[in-house]
Order: C-alpha cells, then sequence, then structure tokens
C-alpha cells in the first residue's frame, strides 16, 4: 500500500514506494527511468513479481504533484538535461508554469500504465 498522505513531493514518492514494495529503506527508482526500469521487472520488484500497489488517498498526491511541484522538478530537470534537451524541456516548464500539460503525478501513473499494466490501483 502506498499512503498518499506522506507524498508531497517526487522524492517522497521515491521514499513511500520504496518502503511500499520493499520494507523500510528499500528501493524502488529514485528518478523516472529508474522507477520504470523496477517496474519492467527484475530491479527491485517482490521476487515473484505478483503484486499490486494501492495507491490509497491518491487524491491528495494529485493535488501535491500537481504544476508547482512539476514546475520545481522541471527546473531541476532543466539544469541537469543535455543542451540539445533544454527546448524541450523549457517548452514543458512554461506550459507547467501556465498550468498545462501532464503533472508529476500524471507521468508516475503513465509509467505505472505502460509499463506494468493493472499494478497500479487508485484508491
Amino acid at each position: 500500500m502506498l499512503d498518499g498522505t506522506q507524498v508531497r513531493t517526487l522524492e517522497d514518492f521515491w521514499r513511500v514506494i520504496g518502503e511500499a514494495v520493499n520494507g523500510p529503506g528499500g528501493y524502488f527508482g529514485r528518478n523516472l527511468d529508474a522507477f520504470a526500469d523496477c517496474l519492467s521487472g527484475g530491479f527491485g520488484q517482490p521476487d515473484d513479481g505478483d503484486y499490486v500497489i494501492e495507491w490509497r488517498d491518491h487524491a491528495i498526491s494529485r493535488e501535491h504533484l500537481g504544476y508547482p511541484e512539476t514546475v520545481r522538478q522541471l527546473e531541476l530537470r532543466l539544469t541537469r538535461c543535455h543542451p540539445t534537451n533544454r527546448p524541450a524541456v523549457s517548452a514543458e516548464l512554461a506550459a507547467a508554469r501556465d498550468g498545462r500539460g501532464t503533472t508529476v503525478f500524471d507521468w508516475l501513473v503513465e509509467i505505472f500504465e505502460e509499463r506494468a499494466p493493472g499494478v497500479l490501483r487508485l484508491q
């Protein structure tokens, strides 16, 4: 079970999902690519590969992982990305500042749906 009341930032999500899947101090990705890899199997997934993640109070997480957190994450990404990616990240950042485009919450749900269909249950 993933406790949505404990997810206020993307960094919180990494901690909470790691603990939900693998116990205290557990790892289940600490960036979007690593998270996608974990969901795809072989890295941090339960040994039998049979699991469901219930994201309780997901509406609270959705609110906290909305546009302000998306802007913060895109600002961080802009400082770290390859120069050729800066125009695209800048465009995403401008949209997020205007309340448009996908949010951090959307990114996470999309990764769940693409890499592990049926694993996520929003409660």
